[in-house]
């Protein structure tokens, strides 16, 4: 089958990740999968969640939270606040990001704070749930680097990273980080979250309007570890690229990033 941006059923969209993208966050970045962009922040409080202090829970806390921007589609998205609740497609996947970074986050070592994660969708080109995981390991990364540089931490809690990508059957084939129209024409969509090795931590799969079989699964599947190790080779470059500018404070580093652009 022949996809309309020219890429292969195995090739990823290209993936960028800018980093500093919201300065007066303790971590941020850009996740760019192809024309899908998504804006991952990390802000971290100095205090648990209230059910944590009547529980005697140790540790800290993350949570996440998710939405669309309402100029990230064609046509206008309403913001959750005018229909006064949170639709269940941003709860869902809010629900799912804070699932993600949680299996991978040391929460003991954090001490008695609370990471909060904020994913908003800038441009929505399908796969924005798979960017925003991916993006948030990033910017959790980083910020989590800054804390053991302020030394308000003796070591990140980050155990490894986490990616997520999606896959699905589009005209019986087989394609790896589907765009919208693939999304929207695509016979079984699915959705894989899976750390650096390879460690499943959630597996969402559905057959729009019909059923697949096991080989099919099985490729989806193995679409999926193949763009996850390839996402995550790129986390690791972003994050060690933000490491060694770490003398350099965050408005200036996103200046110069635009700059030689």
């Amino acid at each position: 089958m022949s996809r309309k941006d020219g890429r292969q059923s195995d090739q990823l969209r290209p993936v960028r990740f800018i980093p500093h993208i919201a300065p007066q966050a303790k971590g941020s970045v850009l996740a760019c999968f192809g024309r899908t962009h998504v804006i991952c922040t990390v802000m971290i409080e100095d205090q648990v969640p209230r059910w944590m202090k009547e529980q005697g829970v140790q540790g800290g806390w993350l949570t996440a939270e998710y939405s669309m921007l309402p100029a990230s589609t064609q046509d206008r998205k309403a913001r959750d606040i005018t229909k006064g609740k949170l639709d269940g497609r941003s709860q869902e996947i809010q629900r799912l990001i804070g699932r993600a970074m949680r299996a991978v986050v040391d929460l003991s070592v954090l001490g008695q704070r609370t990471v909060w994660i904020d994913c908003d969708v800038l441009q929505a080109d399908g796969g924005t749930r798979t960017a925003a995981i991916t993006g948030a390991c990033v910017a959790c990364a980083i910020a989590f680097d800054r804390l053991v540089a302020e030394k308000k931490l003796f070591r990140s809690p980050l155990t490894k990273l986490v990616a997520a990508v999606s896959a699905g059957i589009c005209g019986g084939e087989a394609l790896l980080d589907l765009d919208y129209l693939e999304d929207r024409d695509a016979e079984v969509d699915a959705n894989f979250v899976l750390t650096e090795g390879g460690e499943f931590v959630e597996i969402q799969g559905a057959g729009e309007e019909t059923t697949f079989t096991a080989p099919q699964l099985a490729s989806l599947l193995a679409l999926g570890h193949k763009g996850i190790t390839e996402l995550c080779v790129l986390q690791r470059e972003a994050i060690r690229a933000t490491q060694a500018d770490a003398s350099v404070d965050q408005v200036t580093a996103l200046a110069e990033f635009f700059a030689r652009r």
